[in-house]
Parts: C-alpha cells; structure tokens; sequence
C-alpha cells in the first residue's frame, strides 16, 4: 500500500478514541481474523479499539482465492483438527454468510490411477516436498473419503462423485482429453471477501459502544501500558492505555511486535498471486466450477469462474513482508502454462488479464519445510513480560475466521478476569440475516425492501446482502445519479462514507465495489468517483489529485493496470 499523509480534519472515530485514552483490549491489524476478534469481544460487552494502518481487510485477507475450503490436502499434512474444523465452518458459513458465501462445485483432472501412494505417506511422515509427483485416483479417493466424513453436517454440500473419462469429458469437453477420471466434490465460494469482511466489522460495531474501528491508523511503538497510535490520514500522534494488546497484523506479526519492543520469530509467510481473466470461452469451459488439481511441481492450482471472469491462482513463493507482494511476469506465464495443461485448446493472451493481486499469507516460520506442506493452522502467543499483556496471533485463514476468533477472544477473556457471554457460533453476520435462499424468496424479499429500486434490486442484493432494504432507503431519501457505468450511485457512495468508513478513493474502487476486480476501474472512473468523494469528505483540489494519482499508481504497480494520467479541462 502507498503511504500517504494528507492535511485532513481529524476523524470523528478517531477523535473519540483519542479523547477516550484507553480500552480494555487493543486489536492490532483488521485483516479477517483481527477483525472476527473484534466482533467476538464486543459481542462479550468488552471495551475494543481495533486500528489497520491500511483499510479494512487490505492486506492479506483481500488477497485470497475468495474461497471457503476445508482444505482438502491438509490430509497429507496430518492436520486432522484443522480441516475437521475447516469443514465445519465452511458449512457454519454457508447457513450464516449465505449472502457471500455459496456451495462450489468443484472438479480435479486425474491422469492416473495409483500415482503417489508410496511418495504421500512419506510427505505425511517428513513434510518435505520431495521430487513432485502427481496424486492419482486411488489416493485422491481415499482422501475424498475421509473429507466426506468430515462434512457431515445436515448434507450442506453433496458428497464427492468419480467420472471416467468418457463421461468427464462429456460434462467439461474442453479438458485434457488425456484425463483418466475426474473427482467432483464442493466446497464453497467466497463472492466479495472484504464485503464479508465489513460486515462481521459492523456487527461488532454495533454489538457494543465502546467498540471501536479505525483504519489508516498504526501503531508505531509502546510504553508501558500505553501504544503509540498514528492517524496516517490527519498525521495526527496520540497514545491509548489497555489492559490486553493483540497483535493480528497477520504475515507482519514480527514487525508489529518489533514496533513495540518485543523480539519475535513466528512468522515466515509465502507469497499467492492470482490473475483475473475476461475470457469467455475460458469462463464456458469450467461450466461453473472450479477446476482444481495439483500442477507438475507439486502446487495446488485453481481455474475458477467468478463475477463473470476466470479468476486464476495461485503460487506458493516465499516472501518477506517487508517487500510488497505483486504478480510477477514469471507467475502470469506459470498460470498460463496450468491454463493449457487443462485446457489444451484454448488459448489465452496477457491483453486478457484485466487484474492481478498479489499477497502474503500468515503461515508460521518453516524453516526447511516445503512451502506447500507448511501447517495453515494457528496458535495464540502470550508475552506476560509487559506492562499489559501482549497476545500474538501465529497463522489463520479465512474459512476458520469465526472459530479463530472465538479463541483469541477466550484467551484475552481470561487474561481480563472475565467470561463469556455468547458464542458466535450460529449466528448470521449482518445482510446474511433472514437472507432471501430461494428464486421465490429473493422475489418476494426484493418486493417487500426495495421497492422502486428496479434493475438496481438484484445488485443491491447481492452487495449488501439484506441490508439492503436500509441503504435503499437512504438511497430513496435524496438526490440520485449513476457512478461508475451504473456501478455504483452518488446516494450508494454516500452510505459507503457514512457507514463504512470510506476514508480514501482506493477503498471505494477495490473494497467496497468490485469496479477494480472486474476490469471497470479506468482513469475516467477515477475522475468521477474522485470528484462526488470530495463533495462527501470535503477534500480540497489537492487532496482530490492526489487520490486519483495514487490510486492510479497503486492499479498499475500492484494490480497490473495500465492507467494513464488525464489532463483536467
């Protein structure tokens, strides 16, 4: 992310927290799982600040591969809790996310029969990669297995299915003809993981007065029992008193604690990258699944259709957080070798991509151990040795986001000398609440919450899930025009800076909308959304150029874009 301090009026939210001076528990970092601990401890009637020193779910958890997985090859690894768990919250959020998150339906090419039964007990037993040997039917089978047993939960998804090739070829006839089977099984898909994100950030929100969320605010050192807060958007430097501090700062865990004196190891993060594809005959031949296989050395790789694009990952590259992760020409020709390997006919060219993002994931320290084989579970560290408490989180993804926070959130409870009050487990997160499931359903919902909104109805029901019904009726209570190609509207932005602590253009262009994702983010784009910001946050002609310029820079060094500068008449 661009650093930049601009000369702004200081933020009511973090006005409040400053005037305050302290909290019963500071939440360092509002990736997913610092954020799942924020609502966690709200909903328990804690006192919480959470600070980002970017926006809201900017790093590593807007970097995934918008999947919901229980990890499949986590079996390999012997992390039988996690995938169990894995599972288990997948299916949790399919009932209380149904708004984002949906049943995947997804397909492995298989090129033989017993391939990897010898090599995969071994990789169980050391963890080392080895020389890179494909897992055939049998092994893949027994896995399926046992991941079926793990999915027992009111038949949320279908069991797994294994095709020959004749069959295989009939449902997806653009694959390898060279196939000998495929497997089916399901997962789930992930549409808009910063909207989920901002939406379990709301619920804590609400669910108490004394908690707090700031984005573009970091902290920057300690003393004693107070951190060192900075405001990157007023430059503004004030200090917050808790009695517990949680370091969620994910793959830069070691930095953070670094910033506040304490001497850690635990991260040793690898890199993921991804390319979004607008290409229709690609996007055909997945028949809305995702494809899903292991690629000649040894990497996990996915084709999978998403927002009307072929969305295409990922890489498993170590990588040092203090470096900014980007999608290397090296890894587009990497995708595009795995693209033809499944896909031998069609052909794909890089005037296709229309986005690329790049991040670190959380993974603990590994030494030795092969990248793909590193544990993707987590751990609480606890340094007593302070004036308060100092909690760090070691790990985490995004499937096991609630479950996560429930953990984290007990530790710092007993560390409080307090219980807990409710679990989160069950309980809807914001627009999946009384979420419409059904054809008829969703008609009659849209009818009842948002009348007149025509056309807009569906998108509106998609971004927002049900809370919906209440940003159209903002929406409905003034002045309305189209943003963005119809994208977006200036009474939609409007709820975004009221309620969603739009602070920035980028956060509107890549967080809150999927205007970037999709391809729609060019400079007259940015001009626009650009001058109806500066009427909602009061930005000067200086402040408005420089949104435009920085987060154009940002689309073309980090996302791949193109985006030239444009002379104002």
């Amino acid at each position: 992310m661009i650093d930049q301090t601009h000369s702004s009026a200081e933020r009511a939210e973090v006005r409040n927290v400053r005037e305050s001076g302290r909290t019963s528990v500071l939440v360092i970092g509002a990736g997913i799982n610092g954020i799942s601990t924020f609502r966690d401890l709200a909903l328990q009637g804690v006192d919480v600040v959470l600070v980002e020193r970017g926006d809201f779910a900017s790093g590593a958890s807007s970097a995934s591969s918008h999947m919901i997985h229980g990890g499949i090859r986590y079996l390999e690894n012997g992390e039988f809790r996690l995938v169990r768990e894995s599972v288990q919250e997948r299916n949790g959020l399919l009932k209380i996310a149904p708004h984002y998150v949906k049943p995947l339906e997804t397909t492995i090419p298989i090129y033989s029969t017993f391939s990897g039964i010898l090599s995969a007990p071994l990789r169980f037993l050391t963890h080392k990669s080895g020389k890179p040997q494909e897992r055939g039917a049998f092994l893949i089978k027994v896995g399926l297995m046992i991941y079926d047993t793990f999915s027992r939960d009111g038949g949320m998804v279908p069991r797994h299915r294994f095709l020959g090739r004749k069959r295989s070829l009939a449902e997806l006839p653009s694959l390898d003809p060279h196939i000998k089977y495929t497997a089916t099984y399901y997962d789930a898909s992930m549409h808009d993981p910063e909207r989920l994100a901002l939406d379990v950030l709301q619920d804590g929100r609400a669910a108490h007065t004394g908690a707090h969320a700031l984005n573009y605010v970091e902290a920057i050192a300690r003393d004693g029992d107070k951190v060192v807060l900075r405001d990157r958007e007023s430059g503004t430097e004030f200090t917050i008193t808790a009695d517990v501090v949680v370091n969620a700062s994910g793959p830069w865990t070691d930095l953070t604690n670094d910033a506040l004196g304490a001497d850690t190891r635990f991260m040793g993060g690898t890199k993921g990258s991804h390319i979004v594809l607008d290409h229709p005959e690609l996007l055909d031949a997945t028949r809305g699944r995702e494809i899903f296989f292991e690629h000649s050395d040894g990497r996990i790789v996915l084709i999978y259709p998403l927002k009307g694009k072929v969305l295409v990952g990922t890489t498993d590259i170590d990588a040092d957080p203090r470096e900014v992760p980007v999608c290397t020409e090296d890894e587009v020709d990497y995708f595009f070798d795995l693209i033809h390997h499944v896909f031998p006919q069609i052909n794909v060219s890089r005037d296709q991509i229309v986005y690329r993002f790049s991040g670190i994931r959380p993974l603990p320290r590994h030494e030795d151990t092969a990248p793909g084989f590193v544990s993707r579970d987590y751990r609480i560290e606890v340094d007593n040795e302070g004036a308060a408490p100092l909690v760090s989180l070691v790990g985490g993804k995004w499937t096991t986001f609630r479950a996560l926070g429930e953990s984290l959130s007990d530790v710092v409870l007993g560390l409080l000398g307090r219980t807990r009050k409710v679990s989160t487990v069950g309980v809807p997160i914001g627009g999946g609440r009384d979420f419409p499931r059904t054809t008829k359903a969703r008609r009659i919902w849209i009818q009842e919450n948002l009348p007149g909104a025509g056309e807009r109805a569906e998108k509106l029901l998609t971004r927002y899930g049900t809370r919906a019904a209440d940003v159209w009726a903002f929406i409905e209570q003034g002045d309305d025009a189209p943003l963005a190609g119809g994208d977006l509207s200036t009474r939609e932005l409007a709820w975004m800076v009221e309620n969603e602590l739009v602070a920035r253009l980028e956060d509107v262009i890549l967080r809150r909308t999927s205007i970037a994702f999709t391809g729609h983010a060019d400079t007259a784009v940015l001009d626009e959304l650009a001058d109806a910001l500066a009427q909602l946050l009061d930005w000067d002609r200086s402040r408005h150029d420089a949104e435009v310029d920085q987060t154009r820079t940002l689309l073309n060094d980090r996302h791949g874009l193109t985006l030239s500068s444009r002379t104002r008449g």
